[in-house]
This record gives C-alpha cells, sequence and structure tokens, in this order.
C-alpha cells in the first residue's frame, strides 16, 4: 500500500498561513503471488499495520501543519517552517513533504537574516539608524533660525512660522502608511533607499525656497521621504533579531528619532548665526547624500519573504521548474490586490487592535511634548535669559544628554529584564513573551510628569538656566525609556507586520509633534510656563501611568484573540 499526502499552504486574506490538505487516492498494488497473505491473520495484521500508519501519517501530517501556522504567526521562535525537524523526520522520510516549497536550509542558513555574522547584524542596524538620524536632525535644526526665515520669507505671523518647523512632522503621520507596507511587498532595502532620496531632493528645495508656500510645501515632502526609516527600521531589526537578543539593537535604533530633534539645534543655531539660514538645509542634504552612499555600501535586504522569493527565481532559472513556491506567495492575488490590502493594514491594526491603540495615545503624548518643548526653546531662552541664536542651540544639549542616558541605562536592563522574566515564566526554554518589555516603562512613566514640572516651574519664576535644561533631561530621560520600551513591545507582539504595526503607532505620534507646538505659544500666553506645565504632567500621569500595568495584565489575552500578533 502507498499513500501520498501533501499540503498545500495558502495565505488567507490577512496574509496568515493556513494548510489545506489533499489526499490522493490510495491504491493497492501486488508485484507477485507471494506478497499476497496466504492466511486470514496475515491478512489482518497488514490490515491493522497499515491502518497504524496512515493514523501516524495523519497526525505528523496535523502536528506539522498546526506548527507551520504557528511559526507563520510567530517569527521571532526562530524555527523552521514545516516543523520537518520538529516531528523528528527527514524530507526524504516524510510523505508531506512538497518538494517544490522553497525555503530556508535549516535553522542556521547563513542566508537567512536571523543567522547573519554579528558584524554583519549590526552594519544593518546601524545603516538603518543613520537613516533614522538624519531626517529627524533636519526636521528640528530649523528650529533656532525661524524668526530668520520670517524674515527674509514675510513670514509674519507666529504661528507660521512654527509651521515651518512642525509640517515636517506632520508628513511623519503620512507617509509610514505608505512605505511600511511597500516595504513587506518589495523589501526593506529599496524603499529606504528612495525616500532618502526622495527626503534628499526635497530638503535642497527648501535651501532654494524664495517664497512661504514654497518652504512650507517643500517641507511637508522632505517630511514625507524622510520618514520611511521611522517605519521600516523596527521592521529590520525584527527581521535580524530573535526577541531575546534585540533590546539592544532596539536602544540604539530608538535613540536616533528622539536625539536627532536635540542634536539638530545645536548645529543650526551656530549655521543660522555664523552664516545664512539656508545653509541648515544644505547641510543636512551634505549628510544625507554621505548617508545614502553608506547604504549603497553596507545595508542588504533583511525581509524573509523577499529573500525566499528571490532564491525561488534563481532556483526556477537554475532547474526551469516552474511549480516552485514559497509559503508567502499568493497566487490567486494581482498586484493591485497585494497594495490595496497592505495600505489598508496599518489603519486595521490602528482601528482593531487595542495594544496598539494604547501604545499609541501614550506615545502621541510623549512625542509631542518633546515638540512642544523643542518649540518653546528659542522663545524661553532669548526673552528670559537675552540668549543669541548660538547659545539658545546649546541648551539643547539637556535634551540630547537625556536621551544618551536613557539609552545606556535601558539597552543593558532591557534585555537582563527579559531574561530574567523569561527564565521565570517560561523555564522550558520557549518563545518569550512581548510583555516581558513592559516593567521597564515603569521608571520612564515616572520621570516623564517630574521633569515637565522641574522644566515648566523653573522656567516660570525663571531660576538660573540649569533649572529648565534639568527638567528638560528628565523628561528625555522617561520619554526614552517609555519609547523603547513600546517599540521593543510592538516589535515582539507583530514580528511579521512589525513595519505596519510601528507605521499605525507612528501616525498619531507623529500628528501630536506637528500639532502641540502651534498651541504651545496660546497655552503658556494663557496659563504661563508654570500652570501649562502642570496641566502636560497631569496628562502623562493619566495616560503613561495605568498603561504598563494594562499591558502586563491585558497584553496575552488581546494577542490571543489577534490574527494580526503573535502567539500569547
Amino acid at each position: 500500500m502507498t499513500a501520498h499526502i501533501s499540503p498545500r499552504l495558502e495565505p488567507d486574506s490577512d496574509g496568515l498561513v493556513q494548510s489545506s490538505c489533499t489526499c490522493m487516492a490510495t491504491t493497492f498494488s501486488e508485484t507477485s503471488s507471494s506478497s499476497v497473505p496466504k492466511t486470514d491473520l496475515q491478512r489482518d495484521q497488514v490490515m491493522a499495520l497499515s491502518k497504524v500508519a496512515s493514523t501516524r501519517s495523519a497526525r505528523s501530517l496535523v502536528s506539522e501543519v498546526r506548527d507551520g501556522a504557528l511559526n507563520q504567526r510567530d517569527l521571532e521562535r526562530g524555527e523552521e517552517h514545516g516543523g520537518h525537524e520538529k516531528n523528528g523526520l527527514t524530507r526524504e522520510d516524510d510523505t508531506s513533504w512538497d518538494p517544490d516549497l522553497v525555503e530556508w536550509d535549516g535553522p542556521d542558513d547563513p542566508q537567512r537574516p536571523t543567522s547573519w555574522a554579528v558584524r554583519r547584524k549590526w552594519a544593518a542596524v546601524l545603516c538603518v539608524s543613520c537613516f533614522t538620524f538624519i531626517s529627524p536632525v533636519a526636521s528640528s535644526m530649523v528650529a533656532p533660525g525661524l524668526e530668520a526665515i520670517g524674515h527674509d520669507l514675510s513670514i509674519q505671523s507666529q504661528v507660521q512660522r512654527v509651521l515651518v518647523l512642525s509640517v515636517f512632522i506632520a508628513a511623519y503621520a503620512l507617509g509610514p502608511l505608505g512605505w511600511g507596507p511597500l516595504s513587506e511587498l518589495y523589501g526593506r532595502v529599496i524603499v529606504l533607499q528612495l525616500s532618502n532620496l526622495l527626503f534628499l531632493v526635497f530638503n535642497l528645495g527648501c535651501g532654494l525656497a524664495q517664497t512661504r508656500d514654497q518652504m512650507i510645501a517643500f517641507r511637508f515632502l522632505a517630511g514625507i521621504g524622510g520618514s520611511a526609516p521611522l517605519a521600516i527600521g523596527g521592521g529590520v531589526l525584527s527581521d535580524l533579531f530573535r526577541a531575546e537578543e534585540r533590546g539592544r539593537a532596539l536602544s540604539v535604533y530608538s535613540l536616533m528619532p528622539l536625539l536627532g530633534p536635540a542634536i539638530g539645534p545645536v548645529a543650526g543655531g551656530w549655521i543660522a548665526e555664523k552664516t545664512t539660514w539656508r545653509w541648515v538645509f544644505y547641510s543636512t542634504t551634505i549628510a544625507c547624500g554621505l548617508v545614502q552612499m553608506l547604504g549603497l555600501l553596507f545595508l542588504q535586504e533583511t525581509y524573509a519573504p523577499v529573500l525566499l522569493h528571490r532564491k525561488k527565481m534563481r532556483l526556477i532559472r537554475e532547474t526551469g521548474n516552474r511549480r516552485l513556491h514559497t509559503e508567502y506567495d499568493c497566487p490567486d492575488r494581482t498586484l493591485l490586490q497585494m497594495l490595496a490590502r497592505a495600505f489598508v493594514r496599518p489603519f486595521r491594526l490602528l482601528s482593531t487592535q487595542p495594544i496598539i491603540q494604547v501604545l499609541s495615545l501614550y506615545l502621541m503624548f510623549l512625542y509631542g511634548t518633546m515638540y512642544l518643548i523643542l518649540a518653546t526653546f528659542p522663545t524661553l531662552f532669548a526673552t528670559k535669559y537675552g540668549e543669541s541664536p548660538g547659545v539658545i542651540g546649546l541648551n539643547y544639549i539637556s535634551i540630547g544628554l537625556g536621551f544618551f542616558l536613557g539609552t545606556q541605562v535601558c539597552a543593558p536592563l532591557q534585555d537582563r529584564v527579559y531574561a530574567a522574566l523569561k527564565r521565570r515564566y517560561v523555564p522550558d526554554g520557549g518563545a518569550g513573551r512581548p510583555e516581558f518589555r513592559v516593567p521597564m516603562m515603569v521608571p520612564g512613566a515616572l520621570l516623564v510628569p517630574v521633569g515637565i514640572i522641574i522644566y515648566a516651574w523653573t522656567a516660570e519664576v525663571p531660576t538660573h538656566w540649569l533649572g529648565p535644561n534639568a527638567g528638560a533631561a528628565l523628561f528625555a530621560l522617561g520619554t526614552i525609556i517609555g519609547f523603547q520600551c513600546i517599540q521593543g513591545y510592538v516589535v515582539d507582539a507583530y514580528p511579521r507586520y512589525a513595519a505596519s504595526a510601528v507605521g499605525a503607532i507612528t501616525v498619531l505620534r507623529s500628528l501630536a509633534g506637528f500639532a502641540f507646538p502651534l498651541f504651545a505659544p496660546a497655552l503658556y500666553d494663557k496659563l504661563g510656563y508654570g500652570k501649562g506645565g502642570t496641566v502636560l504632567a497631569a496628562v502623562s500621569i493619566v495616560v503613561g501611568w495605568p498603561a504598563p500595568f494594562l499591558l502586563w495584565r491585558y497584553g496575552a489575552a488581546l494577542r490571543a484573540r489577534s490574527k494580526f500578533g503573535a502567539a500569547a
């Protein structure tokens, strides 16, 4: 008796792998009369053995299909899709193995990003971090030169001058909704390179602008191009590292979008004072070109579906076998259908996932408040401390110092806490849980309101210039800790769709970064620095303090009900 069972893997409507099994007819063949049982007892024994073998094969198939679906939903486990090794079967022994399925050559395949050499992984991390750094630098570098820009381009309204700064951040809310899904269709590298080129061209246009409308339009388009690394970078780290190895890389990457706005004004203030405001844009364009060259030389594709597709096409050319396929192939979908589904996914995540909604709300507040404080620096230190644009820029070092210290504290502790919780709650050595990122959110949530209160009331009095800077540094310290933990949680919770998930939380975060600086003048004119800061501190307590406890208590249950998230 011979039996052939072949599973066919088809992505469902959300890209997750389901299994449909087709069983070919079982046929009996008699090669010679000597193979036919001579007695009823022998015939019964053969039928019993055949039934046992068939049952075992079916059980093996069910186990394999189930494991394949789980691995597809929980990529950070680092296990091979298909379950051959896990079931103790070789491909030759397993009758359910599909010979036309293109997959990795085992868990240690050197072409698999999680199996790359450490140096190769960190080259990719540093390249992506540079992409993520240069755009936020350009977003805030213009802040000390706003007065000069307003004078040269006849921008009289204070709100319109702030708009030159914040419209760049408004583009951050729209760009990731397109760049993230595109990277999940065409790969990370091509999208990063094209978007950075778009940023370079329009940032140069800002330096050449002659009118207010040209400046605002070019700033918005430059922000669209510069927003891609914010959405795609988390996906790259998800491609490269398993969950328990990801903390340090996430700390480096997460520092960049926050360190950039702190460093940018330091350089921008001196450039605007010693040359002209146009060189603020020219200098960032030159730096952007250098980052582009760095990426061309050292950044390699990391997205598994794209790499397996390339492997499939190479094998088709070599063998001529057109039946070869990967588990990610969608033969029944057109390119337009896949693009539409990919573009809708961030909105679906934002509208259906409570985890994304809660974390987006908190990040929205942190990011908006950071840009609000950045926008108040020029007015505060010019009017109350009488500082020049170059000296005003030096005050932004306090925010950069807070971000740097937060990274140094959070990076080593996050992996240690994660490993300790994994040993305690997953003693069998299984996959860790995204909730193991949550405990480090608590000190960050405590520091944020403390920093805001110190900044606000030392500016209200006013005290020595160290007072507001100390408050800003504490706020930045709490912000970067919260930012890194949230980023790590989202990447762990949605490994397959990390780029879309990060893009979804970037939407509200960036809208806040755009809107908060616009109402900052009205807030402080109405309430003053002290009372206005107290209001912000109260909001941070209401939003930030419950979030870690809610995620720890209900995060696993919410993920278990999600068809996008990792298995609980």
